[in-house]
């Protein structure tokens, strides 16, 4: 089978449905021939790895491993769904404060075991808290670390192609941005539907405005709707999309969605969130967010509560104070 690399990708939380489908995926995908399986629950890791190894598959090297030092030695390319999952009735900032202690842990063993790993994606949540605190203790720099944001635009894209009764493929440049929570800011003025600008649709017999705010009731809460169905939560889309985050930076195809992001440029700072990004070789860079003046605010608003979050963080002694990061990463 033909790969991107040879160099190591390690998937954490193999064990659990996003690493497994994400270990499954990452072979069909050709993204690396070298990957490494990690989870601390040994027995279910064991499963997962006998299954990919029963496939079949040529040119794959599989290892696994619940010792997070072999898992991480070498490794180049990471991929981090190790945290507590989200359970029916939680919102993600309900995760908050274990997660953020295993980002820490994480953080500090990327430190320790593989300072030299060119990628991390983080995508437990809730993300942008965890993917930040993973960044402060790695000392990685912050091209280097991203979070999953891409799947409440893809949501949108969904929402839209339902409502309209069209195929996905035209509707295009969804876009949400801030936070991966209850207050991300979805906006409407970047997309088009069947070439149409979406905001010349608003309003009209087509789309209704309670009709868009429903929709963006539904993008906000698509979490929860895959846990009403589904009864756990969303585990197919998170490993792909996270896959094509990798991707990219491993010099495959163009990853087209927002990206969580370390921003700290005046308006916007100290904090991870969803932004405009380019995501290469050379990491993860954001861009200027454009938009409607009220796209703009709902934008603060959702740094906002992204704030609140970390500085719960800092005043329950989790973290220290911000000034105080750069003595932690003198990347920060």
């Amino acid at each position: 089978m033909k790969t991107l690399t040879s160099e190591k990708l390690t998937i954490v939380g193999a064990a659990g449905m996003i690493g497994s489908n994400m270990a499954q995926s990452a072979i069909l995908m050709g993204l690396s021939s070298n990957i490494c399986l990690y989870d601390p629950y040994a027995k279910g890791l064991e499963g997962v790895a006998e299954e990919l190894l029963q496939c079949g598959l040529k040119g794959i090297d599989i290892t696994y491993t619940s010792n997070i030092r072999e898992a991480l030695e070498d490794s180049k390319y990471i991929i981090t769904s190790g945290g507590a999952a989200r359970k029916e009735g939680m919102t993600r900032e309900d995760l908050l404060k274990g997660n953020a202690e295993v980002a820490i842990q994480f953080g500090k063993d990327i430190k320790q075991y593989c300072p030299d790993v060119k990628h991390v994606v983080v995508i437990f949540n809730p993300a942008d808290i965890t993917g930040l605190l993973v960044l402060l203790y790695s000392g990685l720099k912050p091209s280097q670390v991203s979070t999953l944001a891409a799947l409440d635009s893809t949501r949108l894209r969904n929402e839209l192609a339902k409502h309209f009764n069209i195929h996905p493929d035209k509707v295009v440049n969804c876009r949400t941005y801030g936070g991966h929570g209850e207050q991300m800011a979805v906006f409407s003025s970047t997309a088009t539907v069947n070439s149409e600008p979406l905001n010349s649709l608003i309003g009209t017999s087509v789309l209704t405005s309670n009709e868009w705010s429903d929709i963006k009731e539904k993008v906000i809460q698509g979490g929860k709707r895959i846990i009403e169905l589904r009864g756990r939560s969303s585990f197919q889309s998170p490993a792909y999309l996270s896959l094509e985050m990798i991707q990219a930076v491993m010099g495959g195809e163009k990853f087209d969605w927002p990206v969580g992001v370390y921003v700290s440029n005046g308006e916007f700072s100290n904090i991870m969130m969803a932004m405009e990004t380019k995501l290469d070789t050379n990491g993860v860079h954001y861009q200027p967010v454009g938009g409607t003046p009220g796209e703009h605010k709902a934008l603060q608003q959702s740094y906002g509560h992204l704030c609140s979050l970390r500085d719960e963080l800092i005043r329950s002694g989790v973290i220290p104070a911000i000034d105080k990061w750069s003595s932690i990463n003198s990347n920060l």
